[in-house]
């Protein structure tokens, strides 16, 4: 039986600094509600998972830009709604400009409602979504994947000559009224196929969303393996560690009382 070295008390003390070190860990995985607390807990885990949160920023501009270039497509459709209203009805003005029993006055009159729809299509052609024009016919390339790849949304041009030609017809005289009821048409056709190109870029969009979100569900999900604390298995752990810091301070108390018996021998 020795005084100085007090071996029990030193071995009771280890095993209640590891209790104590692994009881602190629980509780910060518990309160941070993740696993990996600093990089010592899971050093190639945390690389993945960096990667993951990385790639999942990038996941969420791409879905960003799609739901913008979306939007842009919609703001155009919506725009075009109304000048194939517009144009319908000039094509409706010229021809019922074409009627001989109309006077040159009445004729002039259905001229004011023409050109102030041509106006109107003219005016529309210029506008813009945020700063971008929507009918300039330029090509636009969306970002649609983490990667940088690109989708090419077909641009729409109102400032084409089939548009351009049909708001600038002059309907005061028959011959007039019949060459705007052509160029009229001509418009309307081109009308269609413009929506139908933005229908068809707004069919691609959607599906860019979809594949996007499924990409960002199966990225949360990975990482979430990696870097979330299992709230269940991690009580368990604190429970039992919990328990062998307060069984090893007591057992640390106890190794500490043993040399006292050595007074005993020496009384």
């Amino acid at each position: 039986m020795v005084i100085n070295t007090n071996i029990s008390a030193l071995n009771a003390a280890a095993q209640l600094m590891q209790s104590s070190s692994a009881l602190s860990q629980s509780l910060q995985r518990l309160s941070s509600g993740s696993q990996i607390t600093s990089p010592a807990d899971d050093p190639a885990g945390l690389a993945v998972s960096m990667q993951l949160t990385s790639e999942l920023g990038r996941v969420h501009g791409a879905s960003n830009n799609v739901s913008d270039a979306t939007s842009f497509s919609q703001t155009q459709d919506g725009y075009l709604q109304q000048v194939n209203t517009a144009f319908s009805r000039m094509s409706e003005l010229a021809v019922e400009a074409q009627d001989v029993t109309k006077t040159t006055n009445d004729r002039a009159l259905y001229q004011q409602e023409f050109t102030a729809l041509g106006a109107y299509i003219d005016n529309v052609s210029t506008q813009s979504f945020n700063g971008v024009s929507l009918f300039d016919g330029q090509t636009l390339n969306v970002t649609t994947d983490p990667n940088g790849d690109t989708f090419a949304m077909v641009g729409i041009n109102l400032g084409n000559t089939t548009y351009t030609t049909a708001t600038g017809d002059d309907i005061t005289t028959i011959s007039g009224a019949q060459k705007a009821v052509t160029d009229t048409e001509s418009a309307i056709d081109q009308l269609a196929s413009d929506r139908a190109n933005i229908g068809a870029n707004e069919e691609s969009l959607s599906y860019y969303t979809n594949q996007l979100s499924s990409l960002s569900n199966n990225l949360s999900a990975a990482n979430s393996q990696i870097a979330d604390v299992d709230v269940a298995s991690e009580s368990t752990t604190y429970a039992k560690e919990n328990i062998l810091v307060q069984t090893g301070t007591a057992m640390l108390a106890q190794a500490n009382s043993l040399p006292q018996s050595v007074l005993k021998l020496l009384s």
